[in-house]
């Protein structure tokens, strides 16, 4: 089961708000999705994740494939049991991971019918296919499955960007054409547009993925270190010639203000490892009108002595209770956990607040 319903229209923007509807309850857009990689968000419970209002997580396909594994997943009941979360989950193909690790130990190889890869863990053969990945996906029990793709490395030459948009196509073409015949009406499938910095292929790519009767559109191979303007120019190419009536996913964007940047372009959905990954080194945001936000480093001498809490009006767990950066600044120079995850917390608050307000009418 899988709806989606655009419920409100920026008459200044391409911003707009939605109700996504999966089996496992309704999400209201603009969305943050927080990043369960190997089955769990960095030392965040899922109380926790509750308590703070978010109603789906991200799954990583090519870690959970590798450990523990899909098919003992699907024993234990799906992925959803097995983590004891009851919300939604959106599962991404692992061809990010396939790319970024293998890669580095140059254990991939490209295929017309897929990638073989070698494990980062033990250095085990495998041969990732359109089709493959989504009967992966279909064991784990996610809500939302994405289709397998080439994520463009940065910088890439424009020969390289088209060969690796290419086989995203022919691939997703295979995994739409295999979905139609075998999937069932329990989950979503969503295909990714590539094209990497050059307005020509992304625009070709968002008319093929476009024609594809996939239930999303993502729009993939940003936040890969090209840096804003780049992104930017992606989103501004991309963003208004996507399906209206289908969400719009920005996959591995997280910074507040690019987030901002996105909704007005029509995004409506977004994941990112970065406020658990800035959390576990001491690092917050902070923003005073929800429109700029800054960071500070609180393993910083100068935060030593300070008696404030993280940021001035915050309704975070942390901030709520009163915890002063001084202490947060001790425990996370010290290296213990409770530092770590009170700033995670932190973090995690401000998108989910900042989204929120974004779907409130308070920032557009």
């Amino acid at each position: 089961m899988f709806k989606f319903k655009v419920t409100k229209q920026s008459k200044n923007s391409l911003a707009r708000t939605g109700v996504l509807e999966t089996s496992h309850g309704k999400i209201e857009t603009p969305v943050f999705m927080p990043c369960a990689t190997r089955g769990t968000v960095k030392g965040i419970s899922f109380e926790e994740l509750k308590n703070l209002g978010f109603k789906i997580i991200l799954g990583n396909t090519y870690h959970l494939y590798l450990r523990p594994g899909d098919t003992l997943i699907k024993e234990l009941g799906g992925l959803h049991k097995f983590m004891n979360w009851e919300e939604s989950i959106l599962t991404d193909s692992g061809g990010y991971q396939v790319f970024s690790l293998s890669k580095n130990l140059n254990l991939v190889k490209l295929k017309k019918e897929g990638v073989v890869f070698k494990s980062h863990l033990d250095g085990s053969k495998h041969l990732f296919t359109p089709e493959k990945v989504i009967e992966i996906q279909k064991n784990l029990g996610s809500d939302i499955m994405m289709v397998l793709d080439e994520c463009t490395a940065f910088p890439a030459t424009k020969k390289q960007a088209q060969e690796s948009m290419e086989s995203t196509h022919l691939w997703a073409k295979k995994a739409s054409d295999y979905w139609q015949e075998k999937g069932n009406k329990k989950q979503a499938l969503f295909g990714i547009i590539q094209g990497s910095v050059y307005k020509d292929l992304r625009e070709e790519s968002t008319k093929f993925i476009s024609k594809l009767p996939f239930d999303g559109i993502a729009v993939g191979g940003v936040s890969v270190g090209e840096g804003k303007t780049h992104m930017y120019n992606v989103l501004k190419w991309v963003g208004p010639k996507l399906p209206k009536d289908k969400p719009h996913y920005l996959m591995g964007v997280g910074e507040p203000e690019d987030i901002i940047k996105a909704v007005s372009y029509g995004f409506d959905m977004f994941d990112c490892v970065l406020p658990t990954r800035l959390g576990r080194h001491g690092t917050i945001w902070q923003t005073e009108n929800w429109k700029k936000f800054t960071k500070i480093d609180l393993r910083k001498s100068k935060y030593s002595h300070d008696q404030k809490i993280m940021m001035e009006g915050c309704k975070c767990p942390a901030c709520s209770l009163g915890y002063s950066r001084a202490y947060i600044s001790h425990l996370v120079r010290e290296k213990e956990m409770l530092g770590m995850r009170l700033a995670s917390l932190h973090n995690l608050f401000i998108l989910q607040e900042l989204t929120r307000k974004i779907r409130e009418g308070l920032l557009f």
